[in-house]
């Protein structure tokens, strides 16, 4: 309960025969003058005002929000809820049973530890489509995500019934984000609080980056890092500088044979080039009424891939329908009104609110597009695609430039879309070694598969064609657009093309029930477009392998195949390790490109294929009318299919209830897993705080540059034999076909410890010009290069603390939760920088570790520091104290191991401790070991 109320903000509100208490907003000067979100936050601060950590002060300041200004008010945001993925997700639920013990060695009751927020994970990151293209893909799918996922699950399913407060959507249900807009989210949440039932904006922290999905329903979220995350679910708010919003006025209307991905990908490339990294995203104006739920959806899922924080649509009657049509209670839908209209989060087309910036598009002008090859931004209009895709081509296979232009040309014989003969490989060679550098834009290679049949493939040809992610499979107009083109192209004849692994992995079931309705599923089928799971497949790169047969021509002759996807993210060997060049398109273009099975083609003018009468067939002969397909939407989806199909959400098929799974307050570590293991945060600690203490005699274990990222840090992608992890996990007789990735394994911190600074990529300048996880170990007298785990592990067992170094921004990027979590775990006590990402600052101090700055304008270089030095940092006693310093004194002095007649390095470093709570974290020696104090 707030324990302040400065300005006089509850009041009670009343919804039929239900009284809530609410804190308006309108008690705050300036609230009418504020974007959506921003009132959002407002809301947020008032009811939590405490008077520490949010004060009057923060709300005024809100309140008076200078739109223009460069954010610098640092406030504390606690969101109503928590949702989570699976891969993300594990930790946070790792370290919540981790803390149950040490409520036990505490003399406490485990119980006692449970999310404070509701919590709720959907598993939906494991499924791989291995399988596809036959009646049986999803069952022998499921199966396999079972046998590599055991001990996951089991855990999870123990999590399930253990914690108040933290629900668990089994695998083979649907993806996080669409579960979360047609069931999870509640737009306006209530909870009692107190004695008394209190309603507020409903908002959200996901461990996905894609949790912006719920912004479209006038829903605030973003996606956090696991430390942010469990924070959450303890109580404890989420810092945050009051950001800048950007106004997005929409006008028009969507043109016929446009579909809603067109306008994403338009959209996608407009803010990207604007600049929104940081920012608030806010759609305004007449054009909003007209854009549909799922389009908003869509939209919102996409703020990453443009870089803002979130991509907000206001409240309206389009979002009551949409609660309405998905099942939600009319009792809901009443208080989302009354609610969202007392506190003015209502739209009105009317009222132009302030923004920091403008920017705006008529949707009348968007046209038919994809993205690629490389980034969601690289939008290409759809009748330039097979020639901006010969252009592109330079850059991965290497390409005869007269052959680039008589593609460009369109001149390449009709029979033959990829174009060349194997005559023009001489050529081609000779070319290559001229000044020009590339060789040839055609390789043709045969390929014959087991039941006899063969085709030829070459650079362009679309190896994988999957409709996935949460992105497009939440939006009937696309899916049905899909559909409906299946069904047009399977009564002429078309085939997909033999090369192209063809995939289907619906958001949520009800997809598969308005498929079926509409009697859709056979024509998909027949196109070879099968279900192969509920869950995140293509996007995260769990596109499961090609047939052999392709991948061995693809590597044999390394050809520049392609994957078009109806997903969000396109990066460079995301998708599938065999493809070079993915395309991100609308569901029916997915389907039209699986039947061309090139990328290098000209929809206007190459024909698809023949029909039963042997005429030519092209896109436009198929394309479904938009008429029809509104129509199929009005015919084929109702409320019941949400009703029946969230009604046991929690439930799980019969190997979720049948899995073998420990009961009890506490969880029955297995000491023979290599997928969850209780992590040693606890270990040792008592309820008396220890003093916070300076220190001497650190070592450098890495000196870094610029804009070192979470990436560069934290464990990601697959495991090698011959590393800290590889070894470790040979050592366990696990063999490498089963090693898996970084990301199954995050319930181990063992895995995740030797995976941490461990990038190919990460360059530490302790060493010349060597790329990887490696470190000079100062505990041996010739201080030899070492896996950075190997010499933690040395100076750890010597009792030697460990500092780094950095430079600009560093730990920016996504705010990985192991970035923090594995530099504490490696025995690094400070982390000295020019500058921090704002998150990955606050999570070290989370895991007990000091981000310290350089002066302003000095760094490591031009204060002489070269790695070798023995570093004392001083001054940190005063946090015992209550009181935060300023600054710490650091001395680096030379060691055995420095140059002759290097001097004593002495400077004040900037201590960025910056908030109270901060202080009481690191105080406590992180953020879990303080919540865990004062639960007991």
């Amino acid at each position: 309960m707030s324990a302040v109320n400065s300005f006089g903000s509850k009041d009670t509100l009343t919804v039929g025969s239900t009284d809530y208490e609410v804190y308006r907003i309108d008690t705050v000067e300036g609230h009418d003058k504020l974007p959506f979100s921003l009132k959002v936050l407002l809301e947020n601060l008032l009811r939590t005002e405490d008077g520490a950590n949010v004060t009057k002060d923060q709300i005024q300041a809100l309140g008076s929000w200078q739109a223009t200004a460069e954010p610098d008010t640092e406030i504390q945001f606690s969101p109503a809820r928590v949702v989570m993925q699976d891969f993300t997700g594990v930790p946070c639920i790792v370290d919540l049973a981790t803390m149950r013990e040490a409520v036990v060695e505490l003399g406490g009751d485990p119980k006692k530890i449970n999310p404070l927020s509701p919590a709720e994970m959907v598993i939906d990151h494991s499924v791989i489509a291995d399988l596809f293209g036959s009646e049986n893909a999803l069952e022998r799918n499921v199966e396999l995500e079972y046998e590599r996922n055991g001990e996951r699950y089991q855990f999870l399913r123990w999590g399930q019934t253990a914690f108040n407060d933290f629900k668990v959507v089994p695998p083979g249900t649907g993806i996080v984000h669409q579960v979360n807009i047609e069931y999870l989210a509640q737009v306006t949440f209530t909870r009692t609080v107190g004695g008394a039932l209190r309603a507020y904006p409903d908002t959200c922290v996901g461990t996905d980056s894609h949790t912006t999905m719920v912004n479209g329903l006038g829903v605030l979220g973003w996606g956090v890092g696991g430390i942010e995350a469990e924070a959450a679910m303890l109580g404890q708010p989420v810092s945050m500088l009051i950001p800048k919003v950007v106004g997005f006025k929409l006008s028009g209307a969507i043109p016929t044979g446009v579909t809603a991905t067109d306008v994403v990908l338009t959209i996608t490339q407009m803010l990207r080039k604007h600049g929104v990294v940081g920012k608030f995203v806010e759609f305004y104006g007449e054009g909003v009424a007209q854009v549909p739920l799922a389009n908003r959806a869509t939209i919102g899922n996409m703020s990453p891939e443009f870089g803002s924080t979130a991509a907000m649509f206001p409240i309206d009657d389009v979002t009551l329908d949409y609660l309405r049509l998905t099942g939600r209670s009319e009792e809901q839908v009443a208080l989302v009104e009354a609610y969202s209209k007392l506190q003015k989060l209502w739209h009105d087309a009317s009222v132009e609110p302030v923004f920091s910036e403008y920017i705006e598009l008529d949707l009348s002008t968007v046209v038919p597009s994809i993205a690629g090859p490389k980034r969601p931004q690289d939008r290409v209009e759809l009748s330039r695609a097979k020639e901006q895709f010969v252009e592109d081509l330079n850059a991965y296979a290497s390409v005869d430039h007269s052959k680039v232009d008589a593609a460009i040309e369109g001149s390449f014989p009709a029979s033959d879309p990829n174009g060349l003969t194997p005559e023009d490989e001489e050529s081609a060679h000779q070319y290559s070694h001229s000044s020009h550098a590339p060789s040839n834009v055609s390789k043709p290679s045969k390929v014959t598969l087991d039941d006899g049949s063969t085709f030829t493939l070459d650079h362009g040809a679309v190896a994988i064609a999957a409709i996935t992610s949460c992105t497009n499979t939440s939006n009937p107009s696309v899916m049905l657009a899909a559909g409906l083109l299946a069904r047009n192209a399977s009564k002429k004849g078309l085939k997909a093309k033999p090369w192209v692994k063809t995939t289907l992995a619906p958001g949520s079931k009800v997809v598969t029930d308005y498929y079926a309705k509409a009697g859709l599923t056979e024509y998909l089928e027949d196109l070879g477009f099968y279900t192969v799971g509920y869950g995140c497949t293509t996007c995260i790169g769990n596109s499961g392998p090609l047939l052999d047969e392709i991948s061995a021509a693809v590597n044999d002759n390394d050809l520049a195949v392609t994957a078009v996807l109806s997903g969000n993210r396109n990066f460079e060997g995301r998708i599938n390790p065999d493809v070079k060049m993915n395309y991100l398109a609308s569901p029916p273009l997915v389907i039209a490109y699986a039947l061309a099975g090139s990328m290098n083609f000209d929809f206007e003018k190459d024909a698809l294929g023949t029909d039963t009468e042997g005429k030519d067939v092209y896109l436009a002969d198929i394309w479904p009318d938009a008429a029809e397909v509104q129509s199929t939407i009005d015919s084929s989806i109702d409320t019941e299919m949400f009703t029946h199909e969230y009604a046991g959400v929690f439930d799980g098929d019969a190997r979720w209830q049948n899995l073998p799974t420990p009961t009890g307050a506490t969880f029955e570590w297995d000491a023979e897993s290599t997928y969850v293991r209780k992590p040693p945060y606890f270990d040792g600690m008592t309820m008396e705080l220890t003093p916070v203490t300076s220190f001497s005699g650190a070592r450098v274990l890495a000196k870094l540059g610029d804009s070192v990222t979470t990436d560069h840090i934290s464990p990601a992608g697959n495991i090698k034999g011959d590393t800290p992890a590889g070894k470790y996990l040979d050592a366990h007789g696990v063999a490498r076909k089963d090693y898996n990735s970084y990301g199954s394994r995050r319930g181990n911190h063992e895995i995740m410890i030797r995976g941490t600074f461990a990038n190919i990529r990460l360059r530490n300048q302790l060493l010349d010009n060597v790329e990887g996880g490696y470190t000079r170990d100062f505990t041996q007298a010739d201080a030899p290069q070492s896996f950075i785990y190997d010499a933690s592990q040395n100076y750890q067992e010597q009792g030697i603390p460990l500092v780094i170094l950095g430079g600009k921004e560093y730990g920016s990027g996504s705010s990985r939760d192991w970035a923090a979590k594995g530099t504490s775990l490696l025995g690094v006590k400070a982390v000295i920088t020019e500058s921090f990402e704002r998150i990955h600052r606050s999570n070290l101090i989370g895991m007990g570790v000091l981000p310290l700055q350089f002066p302003a304008g000095e760094t490591w270089e031009s204060l002489g520091l070269d790695g070798t030095e023995v570093i004392s940092i001083s001054g940190v006693e005063e946090l015992n104290e209550g009181r935060t310093p300023k600054t710490l004194h650091v001395v680096a002095a030379p060691s055995e191991h420095s140059a002759d007649g290097k001097a004593t390095v002495e400077f004040d470093a900037v201590l960025r401790i910056d908030t109270p709570g901060e202080a009481d974290y690191y105080r406590n020696g992180g953020i879990l070991q303080y919540v865990l104090r004062s639960l007991v």
